[in-house]
Formats: structure tokens, C-alpha cells, sequence
């Protein structure tokens, strides 16, 4: 059985008489979430976290847990966390003698191929939820509802964590922590969130970003040299690229009826938080259709090798992009 991640999020009872449920995918943060969650709707239920390297060295581990019933409990929930393709054969061994247990894995990326993802789609017995990585659109909605009692959630304060954040749910939630922790009578003060956020650690590689797409070799190659590149933060710098592009694609589709750079800029939705309109203008007039075609294909090709390749240095990917994108923007 294949849940969406969306309605299961609803209401995650839906999994309740599946014996094995697999999470998998690129958003450690939404799978974080189900987790707690789970745990918080079976307080009552004897909980076990458990690694499949332990479970690999020891198959005897999971399935002593499924055959001793909890004297004091009425059901017992395992979660197995960092799992793939090894752990499928124990699994099919005890999937037929769980009765009141049930067991939740967690796994990263898995194609179509796998054959974990597939025994347990066809499985009677299991479910399986897929978690893809957010778009703007469901953190935007994220950051609404959980800071939706708070004076001065406007339009720039949700920009502004989006764009911190790189559309990562566990960089979301944390930031929305922060926010819950100092303004504890629920007014946002606009003026303390720059300091507040993380903004100014991921400064220097906006700088470098908008340099880039301006097409100025000489100041990217400057930026290039003295911008720290942090590793945990790749798939951040990649989706603050891709947002800008996408931003001087869907201006570009505008001018149509109006060729007026400013006014579009004005009426674009969510609104451009206002440091970024002079940037923003003058990139769009470095950009037209075919360049920004080029710079999509760019980055797709880029976002592949990160997510399949484990042999390429992610940072020497991003590096290589800005110079491939500057001298885009630079061309005639």
C-alpha cells in the first residue's frame, strides 16, 4: 500500500493496521515529523529505536522484540532508522508473526527499483510514504499555520524564512522555534528577525549568488575564492539559485503585456522582499528566455549529480555551476 504523505499527515491512524510502514526520501524533516508524531499518538505503547546495523549483526535483535510480548504494555512500536536494501530479507521472515507490534523504517532515496520499496508496496501486511523534498508552496503553508496567532506574520517575515531556509523543514522548524522562544507574547518585531535567523551566515553566498547572475566575472571570481563553502548547506545554496532563476523566468513570461521591469518586480506574488527589487531588476535585464533555459538545464543536471552520486565533491558542483551561470548572464 502506497500512502501519500499529505493525507497521511491528516491523520496518521490511516497506517494503524499495517504491521510494517516505510518512510523513504529526500525530506529528513517531514520524516522527523512522523516519527514524533507516531510517538506522541502510542504514549501508551512501549517504544524501541533500534539501527539496522544492529538488527544486521544480530538478526536474532528484531525478532526476540516481536516474539516477547510487553507485559505492560499494549503494543510495542519499533522504529529502524538508516535502513535499506540489507534489512528486506528479516524483514520478510517476521512480517507474517507481527500481531500487536508494529514496525516503522526509515530510509533515504529509493528508486523504482528497489527491492524493499517494491516487496513492501505489493505487501498486504505494509505501507509505504514516500517523502519528497517540499516546494514554497507546502513551507509557505507550514510557516503560516504553526505561527498563525502572531501579530506581524506578514508577507516579508514567511520570505524571509523561506529564504534562509532553503525550503529544508528541519531548518523551518527550528527557525519557527527561535521565533517561539523570543517572542513569547506572539508579536513579531520585523526589525529582530534579521538578527534573530541565520541570515547572516548564508550572506556571503547571496552576494556570490547575485554577482553570478549579474553576470560580473571579475567580483564572482573574488566572492568564489573567499566564500566558505559549508557542506551540510549544498542542497540550500542549489535551492536559492533555482528560486532566483525560477523568480527572472516567470518575470521574463510577464513581459508579454508589460515591459515595464519595475512594475512587474512591484506585482509579482509573494511579493519581493524589498532589498532584493534593485537586485533582482538588474539581473532580469541580463536574462532573456533562451539564457534562462540554459541555466534550468544547468542546475537539474547539477541537482541530479548531487542526489545520485556519492564520488563528487557536492561543493566543487555548486562552485562550477556560479562560474557556468555567471558566464551565462555575461554572454551576448
Amino acid at each position: 500500500m502506497i500512502f501519500k504523505s499529505y493525507i497521511l499527515e491528516q491523520n496518521l491512524k490511516t497506517i494503524d493496521e499495517y504491521q510494517i510502514i516505510l518512510f523513504y526520501g529526500e525530506n529528513q524533516g517531514l520524516k522527523e515529523e512522523f516519527k514524533k508524531n507516531i510517538k506522541i499518538n502510542n504514549k501508551s505503547n512501549e517504544i524501541l529505536n533500534l539501527l539496522q546495523d544492529e538488527i544486521i549483526k544480530n538478526e536474532n535483535l528484531l525478532i526476540n522484540e516481536i516474539t516477547n510480548k510487553s507485559l505492560f504494555n499494549n503494543k510495542k512500536i519499533i522504529f529502524i532508522d538508516q535502513v535499506n536494501e540489507k534489512i528486506l530479507n528479516i524483514l520478510e521472515k517476521i512480517i507474517e508473526d507481527i500481531s500487536d507490534e508494529k514496525i516503522i523504517v526509515f530510509a533515504g532515496n529509493l528508486d523504482k527499483k528497489s527491492k524493499l520499496r517494491s516487496y513492501l508496496e505489493k505487501s498486504k501486511l505494509s505501507g509505504v510514504v514516500p517523502c519528497y523534498q517540499d516546494n514554497e508552496i507546502t513551507i509557505r503553508k507550514i510557516i503560516t499555520n504553526r505561527l498563525s496567532g502572531y501579530q506581524g506574520l506578514s508577507t516579508q517575515v514567511i520570505n524571509f524564512i523561506i529564504q534562509n531556509t532553503g525550503l529544508d523543514r528541519s531548518k523551518v522548524n527550528n527557525e519557527i522555534k527561535k521565533i517561539e522562544s523570543c517572542f513569547l507574547e506572539k508579536k513579531i518585531d520585523l526589525e529582530k528577525i534579521d538578527l534573530l535567523l541565520n541570515i547572516k551566515t548564508n550572506e556571503d553566498f547571496n552576494k556570490l549568488k547575485d554577482e553570478a547572475l549579474n553576470g560580473n566575472k571579475i567580483t564572482t571570481n573574488k566572492l568564489l575564492a573567499d566564500t566558505v563553502f559549508e557542506s551540510e548547506n549544498n542542497i540550500y545554496y542549489l535551492s536559492s539559485i533555482n528560486q532566483r532563476i525560477n523568480k527572472l523566468y516567470e518575470i521574463e513570461k510577464m513581459k508579454q503585456n508589460n515591459s515595464n521591469v519595475e512594475t512587474l518586480v512591484s506585482n509579482l506574488k509573494p511579493p519581493v522582499f524589498w532589498k532584493d527589487k534593485p537586485i533582482l531588476i538588474e539581473q532580469i535585464n541580463k536574462w532573456n528566455k533562451d539564457k534562462i533555459q540554459i541555466a534550468l538545464k544547468k542546475t537539474y543536471s547539477v541537482e541530479l549529480q548531487i542526489k545520485t552520486s556519492s564520488s563528487i565533491k557536492n561543493d566543487l558542483l555548486i562552485k562550477n555551476l556560479i562560474v557556468d551561470l555567471c558566464s551565462v548572464a555575461s554572454s551576448v
